[in-house]
């Protein structure tokens, strides 16, 4: 897989994810073999740029691979600027967000919003290309709705732009993330221009991977939601596809580990208070694999305000 003059490890990327690519999860699943992970989206606003956490949702110090930040705009010359000060601050590569459906994002007509405006899709895409001298790569749904599924026609704006690579998740944006991921129009897409083509939409095992591979031709897959608590599937996906053979799931010591290990680099991140919170979520994520938590033992772990606290709360549930 070739994004500009990078040629990644593998085809395997970390979809940005809001509030969850942060650099400890992404160097997390590039440990367990992503060959890319992409920051959770940065807004273009100015006003915005220099605040604590923007500066922390596309910090890369000493993060290992490929450096991509996802910037997300409306307005060309915002999204040019922001493209120049993430590269300024390390970024390799630059992703361009149309394909998020948050309402909040969509009310002023960004993310998925924009596949409306083709006209504008150019202007953004060719202010931020001209801007850099890195990769730019483009992250789009199939359409608005059901009715106006247009991915051919701004895949074609994008490479005549000099995108990069182009990821395309298999839902309109009316879809957000109900019923299933389609793969057709990816297919499609693929056929249409000659860019690489990432496929995104509901991949959540290693069967499930080579067969979008298989069905789209596809040149790397995305992987999102699937990949929360569960940053060895990367590692699963791989071996698959290379050997067609299935790796054991970790044992419980191994989601123990893993889970210490991400506690601890988010508190290093965002500090104990900040770090301790956030955990949370990703807590919760990891549990869901052991299937025998009690809400009871969630509840707690939830309310602990320390980073000890939260620490041997986790290990009394792993050794109960």
């Amino acid at each position: 897989m070739q994004i500009g003059p990078y040629s990644l490890t593998n085809n395997l990327i970390l979809a940005p994810m809001a509030g969850i690519t942060d650099r400890p999860f992404r160097e997390l699943c590039k440990q367990f073999g992503a060959g890319l992970a992409v920051s959770e989206m940065v807004a273009s606003n100015p006003a915005l740029r220099h605040h604590k956490r923007t500066l922390l949702k596309a910090d890369q110090t000493g993060e290992t691979g490929l450096r991509s930040v996802q910037i997300l705009g409306t307005d060309p010359q915002q999204m040019a600027e922001a493209a120049q000060f993430n590269a300024q601050r390390g970024a390799q590569i630059i992703d361009i967000n149309m394909g998020c459906p948050a309402k909040k994002v969509c009310s002023v007509a960004a993310g998925s919003a924009l596949l409306r405006n083709e006209i504008l899709v150019k202007k953004i895409l060719d202010a931020v290309v001209n801007a850099v001298d890195i990769p730019v790569t483009l992250k789009i749904r199939t359409g608005w709705d059901l009715e106006n599924r247009n991915a051919v026609e701004i895949a074609k704006i994008a490479e005549q732009s000099g995108i990069t690579a182009l990821t395309l998740h298999g839902r309109t944006r009316a879809c957000k993330f109900n019923g299933q991921a389609e793969y057709e129009t990816i297919k499609k897409v693929k056929q249409s221009v000659g860019i690489p083509i990432i496929a995104n939409g509901d991949i959540d095992s290693a069967e499930k991977a080579h067969f979008v591979l298989k069905q789209t031709g596809a040149d790397a897959v995305m992987i999102g939601r699937a990949a929360q608590g569960n940053p060895w599937l990367f590692k699963q996906i791989n071996y698959f596809l290379k050997t067609g053979k299935h790796l054991e799931k970790p044992k419980e010591s191994e989601i123990q580990s893993t889970l210490q290990d991400h506690l601890e680099q988010l508190y290093s991140f965002y500090g104990s208070v900040s770090g301790v919170r956030i955990a949370r979520k990703h807590i919760g994520w990891y549990l869901n694999h052991l299937g025998s938590i009690s809400q009871e033992t969630r509840s707690k772990i939830n309310q602990t305000q320390c980073p000890n606290q939260q620490r041997e709360l986790i290990n009394s549930a792993f050794n109960h």
